[in-house]
């Protein structure tokens, strides 16, 4: 399954389920087939979105800082929510200054 986050404001924002789902999730909605963020929603989603993004970079940092000089082999970095939550949170955003609903 995708979820697509449509809005007036903005072009469409397609994503894999499992990252869709948490995105939703970390809104405070309940994930499934269809959704809306309203206008007066959006700046509760946005800080929420962006706390999540902040506890995830300081869990890294913390495990980074704790791993260091064990020796162990350096993995590709993989996607984290900063990137994949990018282009949600500028819809989000561009829906807000344009008073526009976010809808999945």
């Amino acid at each position: 399954m995708l979820y697509k986050f449509k809005s007036r404001a903005t072009a469409d924002v397609i994503m894999l389920e499992p990252n869709g789902r948490q995105l939703v999730q970390l809104m405070g909605k309940e994930p499934g087939v269809a959704g809306i963020v309203t206008p007066e929603q959006i700046p509760a989603a946005i800080a929420a979105i962006e706390a999540a993004i902040a506890a995830e970079d300081a869990a890294r940092t913390q495990a980074a800082q704790e791993s260091a000089g064990d020796g162990v082999v350096d993995r590709p970095e993989p996607v984290h929510l900063r990137q994949r939550a990018a282009p949600l949170l500028d819809m989000l955003r561009r829906s807000a200054q344009a008073g526009r609903e976010v809808c999945w």
